[in-house]
Parts: structure tokens; sequence; C-alpha cells
């Protein structure tokens, strides 16, 4: 089937679209995530890519890497109804999410750890300014 012109993006609509720049969507092109016609230099975005770099960008927000995006959207062909994408995307997901509470939880930690490390900072500079005052 081929697409028309009508459902195709340029690159620069699809920068606009999706708040990338041309960079990154040949990186992606060359990282073999988005297949893009070509009419001679110029390449045309269909609504396939479109949803896979909806789908890649959503998968890098949530700190998935570029090679397990890849390997999901892949298995999008496999021809099950999408079940094994869906499950595998599920285990990464739930890594991933363990992943982020764990640095959330020690970011948390080294917050409070640096809030008692600035109120000793705080007794210590009044402490230190309150002998100065009584030596004069």
């Amino acid at each position: 089937m081929t697409e028309t012109s009508e459902d195709t993006k340029s690159i620069r609509e699809m920068c606009d679209a999706f708040g990338v720049t041309p960079r990154t969507l040949r990186f992606y092109e060359a990282k073999e995530l988005l297949f893009p016609q070509r009419l001679g230099q110029k390449r045309l975005f269909t609504k396939r890519d479109a949803a896979r770099l909806k789908l890649i960008l959503r998968g890098k927000r949530f700190g998935f890497s570029l090679e397990e995006i890849r390997q999901l959207l892949d298995l999008y062909h496999i021809g099950d109804q999408q079940v094994t994408q869906l499950s595998r995307t599920y285990e990464i997901a739930l890594d991933r999410l363990a992943d982020m509470e764990r640095q959330r939880d020690e970011l948390n930690e080294a917050i409070e750890e640096f809030k008692d490390q600035l109120e000793w900072g705080k007794k210590v500079v009044a402490s230190m300014q309150n002998s100065q005052k009584a030596a004069e």
C-alpha cells in the first residue's frame, strides 16, 4: 500500500509535532527504529513512523534503553495480537519502575542527609558569629 502525501510528514513536520530535532530522527532511523520513505534526499514519515516515534519517546522518558525499545517494537509483527509485545513491555516496565523507586529512595535519603548537614553548618556559623561578637 502506498502512502499519500496527506498520510506522510516531512522531517520538519515530525520535529514540530514531537519536539525533536532532525538529528534525533536521523539517529533513530540509523538505529532502525524508524523507517521513513525516501524521495531523493527527502524523508517522508508515515503514520506508522509517527506511532513508533511516540512509543520511542515514551520509552526513553521511562528510562528504557534504545535496544529495549527496538526489541519491543519488533515484537509487534510476530502475529499474536501483541500479546508477547505487551507482556515483555510489562516485564521491562516493572523492572524500570523498581529502579526508579530505588533511585527516588536514595535521592530522598541524600536530601535528608544534606538538610542535616546544612542545619549543622547553620549552627556552626551562628556559634562562630556569636563567639566573634563576644570577643569584640
